[in-house]
C-alpha cells in the first residue's frame, strides 16, 4: 500500500467551536475543504499531505488518514474486514500499535471491546504474513489506528498524528488550570488581532495566551516543538519530507516582532513558570512579563488587544471575591484600555455580569466540557455601563 502517495480522506478534528479557526488555518496552507462540521475538517490528500498538516495547525487536534470505508454490522463483521487489510505493508511486524475508537454501534457496550477487535485483526494478519504479532498498548507514541464506527458505517484510518496535537510541546510546566494551547490559539484568532499592535494578558497564568501570541506573530509553528508523529512509524515514511518541512518552519519564523506583548500577574511562581514556558517556545525575549497585580500592568499608548482569562469559579454559588475581580477588570479596562479592544474568556455567565460593560460579541468555545463566552468590548471613550445589556450569556 502506497499510502505516501495515494489519495484519501483525511480528516483533522479539533475541539468542539474551533472548526472555524481550523478551516481557515488549513486554507492558508493552501488545501481544499470538502466538508466542515463543529469538530472536524475533511479534505483529500495523501499521507505525505498529513506532514505539513501536522506541523503547522495550532488549532487541531488529530490528523486521520483513511485506510478503508466498510460495513460491519457486529464484531464479527468487523474482525473480517479488517483482516482484509494489508497491514503487513503498513506496519513493522516488529513494531507497537494502540488503537484509539469513536464507537456507536448497538452490539457494542464498550469502546474498549471495539479496539481489541482491531487488535486482533490486526495481529492476526500480520502473524499469518510475517509470523510475528506487532506489540500493542495504549501509549500513543508508535503507529496509532483509529475506528470510526456509526450504526453498521465503519472508517479505519491511520492517525498520523498519535500524540495530540493541542499540547504544542513547549509548556513543560503547567501552572494551574491551565488553557490548552489549541484553544488559546483559538481565541487569539477569534480576536483577529493584527499581529503588530499590542498584546497584553494580565493575570497570565503560566503564560499560555502570551505565548500563543508570540508564536503567532513570530510565524513559529507547533512542528518546531516536536520530533515523534504517529506518520513516522507507517512503512514507507521518508524522514527526508519531515526535515524538509520543518526547515521550512525556521526559515520563515522571525526572530524579531513589531508587537509588544506584555504578560502580567501577581504571582512571582506564576510569571517565573510563564517565562520557562516562553524559554522552551523559543520567544521569552518578545514578551515584557510584569509581576503586579493586573491593575498595575503597564499598558503600551498604542491600542492594541487585551484579554483576561480569569477563574470561573462555580457556576452555582458565585464566589464574592471573584465578583469583585471581574467588577476590577470592568473598570480597569474602561479607564484604562481606551481605543483597546478588550476581551474576557469565562465559563461563568453569573460573574460575566459583574464586568459591568456591554460586549459587542460573544464568541462561544468550550473549555473542556465547560461551555464558555469569549466576550468582545470596544473600549471607545466615554464607554459606559449598560445593565440591561448585561443578562445575555
Amino acid at each position: 500500500m502506497q499510502v505516501f502517495h495515494n489519495k484519501s480522506k483525511i480528516i483533522v478534528t479539533c475541539s468542539k467551536r474551533l472548526s472555524p479557526y481550523l478551516e481557515d488555518e488549513i486554507k492558508t496552507l493552501g488545501y481544499n475543504i470538502v466538508n466542515s462540521s463543529s469538530t472536524a475538517i475533511e479534505l483529500d490528500g495523501t499521507l505525505t499531505d498529513c506532514i505539513p498538516l501536522n506541523l503547522n495547525l495550532r488549532c487541531a487536534s488529530q490528523v486521520l488518514y483513511l485506510i478503508k470505508s466498510f460495513t460491519a454490522e457486529n464484531p464479527g463483521r468487523l474482525y473480517k474486514e479488517l483482516l482484509e487489510i494489508p497491514w503487513e505493508d503498513l506496519i513493522d511486524f516488529a513494531g507497537y500499535v494502540s488503537v484509539t475508537s469513536n464507537v456507536d454501534n448497538e452490539t457494542i457496550t464498550t469502546p474498549l471491546f471495539a479496539n481489541l477487535k482491531v487488535k486482533d485483526a490486526i495481529a492476526d494478519r500480520i502473524k499469518e504474513k510475517k509470523e510475528q504479532r506487532p506489540d500493542s498498548g495504549p501509549d500513543w507514541n508508535k503507529t496509532v489506528i483509529h475506528l470510526y464506527w456509526k450504526d453498521d458505517s465503519a472508517e479505519i484510518f491511520i492517525d498520523t498524528s498519535g500524540e495530540t496535537l493541542a499540547k504544542h510541546g513547549y509548556r513543560k510546566l503547567p501552572g494551574k488550570a491551565p488553557m490548552m494551547e489549541a484553544l488559546a490559539a483559538g481565541t487569539i484568532l477569534a480576536t483577529k488581532w493584527d499581529q503588530s499592535s499590542p498584546f497584553v494578558n494580565p493575570m497570565c497564568g503560566s503564560g499560555t495566551l502570551a505565548i500563543e501570541a508570540a508564536l503567532l506573530a513570530a510565524n513559529k509553528s507547533p512542528g518546531l516543538f516536536r520530533m515523534n508523529y504517529g506518520f513516522m512509524h507507517i512503512l514507507g515514511y521518508d524522514e527526508e519530507v519531515f526535515f524538509e518541512e520543518r526547515r521550512k518552519l525556521k526559515d520563515q519564523a522571525k526572530k524579531q516582532i513589531p508587537a509588544a506583548i506584555i504578560a502580567s500577574d501577581l504571582s512571582e511562581d506564576s510569571i517565573d513558570i510563564a517565562i520557562k514556558n516562553a524559554k522552551t517556545a523559543g520567544v521569552d525575549h518578545l514578551i515584557d512579563f510584569q509581576v503586579c497585580d493586573f491593575a498595575e500592568t503597564k499598558m503600551p499608548e498604542k491600542a492594541g488587544v487585551i484579554m483576561f482569562n480569569p477563574e470561573y469559579g462555580e457556576r452555582l454559588g458565585v464566589h464574592s471575591k471573584l465578583e469583585a475581580t471581574y467588577k476590577r477588570m470592568g473598570d480597569f479596562m474602561k479607564q484604562n484600555c481606551k481605543g483597546y479592544r478588550g476581551y474576557i474568556f469565562t465559563g461563568n455567565p453569573d460573574l460575566a455580569k459583574k464586568i459591568g460593560l456591554r460586549a459587542s460579541r460573544r464568541i462561544e468555545f468550550f473549555n473542556g466540557k465547560l461551555d464558555c463566552r469569549l466576550l468582545e468590548y470596544e473600549l471607545y471613550d466615554g464607554s459606559r455601563r449598560d445593565p440591561a445589556s448585561l443578562a445575555e450569556y
